[in-house]
């Protein structure tokens, strides 16, 4: 019990902190954008399954590009130059998940004719967890001062 006590004091303020909270508001946006893409293309206009993800996830990630720069990391780049590493490491990061997603849309679905959209919002919980990591350790992590003593 007492190790449970621990852990709720070590986590519990990190799911009050502005950066947490604006990245699970961000989240929930670029996923309903992503799944109103994917509804539309799959369900509506009959794209076969992993076409219609791909298309909703460039939206998405474009989406959350954006949101997750502005408003979750207060990310500023200072030139070009930086700002393309950024997006080329978001994308590059995003089509890790997008292999995780696809993949299991092609197992669950394609293979074992799971209903499309439960299939997908239970992979959107592990998709939504690896970006986060990459986003916080490896994109938009803060840059240490080159003024810091040492």
């Amino acid at each position: 019990m007492e190790r449970i006590i621990r852990l709720v004091k070590k986590y519990i303020p990190i799911v009050f902190q502005r950066e947490f909270i604006n990245y699970a508001i961000a989240g929930v946006l670029t996923t309903i954008v992503n799944f109103t893409a994917y509804y539309l293309l799959c369900n509506v206009i009959g794209i076969p399954n992993l076409i219609s993800n791909v298309f909703a996830w460039i939206l998405a990630v474009t989406f959350a590009y954006i949101i997750n720069k502005t408003l979750v990391f207060l990310s500023k780049s200072s030139n070009k130059k930086e700002e393309a590493l950024k997006i080329t490491k978001f994308f590059g990061a995003r089509l890790v998940s997008l292999g995780v997603e696809e993949l299991g849309l092609y197992i669950f679905v394609d293979c074992l004719s799971l209903p499309n959209l439960y299939v997908k919002a239970v992979l959107a919980i592990v998709v939504i967890i690896i970006n986060y990591i990459f986003s916080k350790c490896y994109i938009f992590k803060k840059q240490k001062s080159k003024n810091a003593a040492g």
